[in-house]
């Protein structure tokens, strides 16, 4: 993605796509995206087409798998941040109804923020801000956030 491009945003239409979208931002920390992006298609066949439930119920041999599978971005703690992720998402689906109930439960950005960071591996405010920003949440003006995020 060119760096002065806002990315694209979606209408989430199952947990699946929130899960997608979240592992998304757990592969680009740290990384390029261009990297990412270039895995991203064996990414997406190794998750299941991020099958919110399928992922949920991988095991260590999963794991384990999808760390020699040369089509991931292999960094251990990242692939199993992904399951965990799936796993957290429908614990609070089902304890806020929806995951955009839970998403909207915290008040403003900065109580999301930092819900988000509790509940969910490899989501610092950056990647908090763009995943909510591509799901459709309200996020402040991206200067804003720049402002009072950046270090």
């Amino acid at each position: 993605m060119p760096p002065n491009e806002a990315p694209k945003q979606i209408k989430p239409k199952s947990l699946n796509d929130y899960l997608e979208v979240m592992s998304k931002v757990v592969f680009q920390s740290g990384m390029s995206w261009t990297v990412v992006e270039t895995k991203w298609p064996g990414t997406r066949e190794a998750f299941k087409d991020f099958d919110v439930s399928a992922v949920a119920d991988f095991d260590e041999r999963d794991l384990e798998k999808l760390v020699q599978d040369t089509c991931v971005i292999r960094t251990h703690r990242k692939l199993a941040a992904i399951i965990g992720n799936a796993r957290k998402m429908i614990e609070l689906e089902k304890e806020h109804k929806s995951f955009r109930k839970y998403l909207r439960a915290h008040g403003d950005f900065d109580q999301t923020l930092k819900a988000m960071r509790k509940d969910f591996k490899f989501m610092g405010p950056m990647g908090v801000y763009f995943f909510l920003y591509v799901v459709g949440e309200s996020v402040p003006p991206h200067e804003e956030f720049q402002a009072t995020y950046k270090k």
